[in-house]
Order: structure tokens, then sequence, then C-alpha cells
């Protein structure tokens, strides 16, 4: 686990923060990936359909703010302040979709 979480922390340390992703599926491969992908701190997988129905369930403007503002182990914008708001629900929207 310890090394699965170094190279999450390796892989957002070496993104280019200062660029800005055009769609959701960008932002998610360069701010979300590394946690979503593996699991990190509660996050849920993009593939595991199960875990996110519920989060589905409670609606995309829930979605949005726990994506915006944080929530449990997740930073504010996934710790990607140069994201706009506008980024950060497209990538949510890229997850959800993923994810049906």
């Amino acid at each position: 686990m310890k090394r699965i979480l170094a190279a999450a922390v390796i892989v957002m340390l070496s993104m280019p923060f200062g660029a800005l992703a055009k769609t959701g599926e960008e932002v998610y491969k360069q701010t979300c990936f590394p946690c979503h992908n593996f699991g990190i701190a509660g996050a849920p997988q993009l593939d595991d359909k199960e875990n996110w129905a519920p989060r589905i369930a409670t609606g995309k403007s829930a979605l949005y703010q726990s994506a915006l503002n944080g929530k449990g182990g997740m930073p504010a914008k996934g710790g990607n302040r140069v994201l706009s708001d506008e980024e950060v629900k497209a990538a949510v929207d890229y997850m959800v979709e993923e994810s049906k």
C-alpha cells in the first residue's frame, strides 16, 4: 500500500498543474487517476460500479460539491487548485459515465 501511495504522489507531483485540461477524461488522467485508479484514501475506483452506484444516486450536484470542496481524504479539486470549476465538473461527469 505504501508503494502505491508513493507512486501516486510521484505521479501527482510530475503533473503539469499549470496546463489546462479541456475534457473530463484529461482532467481525470492528470489529477484524479492516482487515487481513483488505486482506491487510495477511500476513493471509489473508476471501474467499481457497485461502489459508485450510491454516490451517483445522490445526484451530480452533490458529486460536484464533493469534488469542488473536497470530501474525506480528497482535497478540494483533487488538490489541483488551478482547475476551473467547469473542468472539475467535467471530470465528475466523465467518472460518472465510466462508472455506470
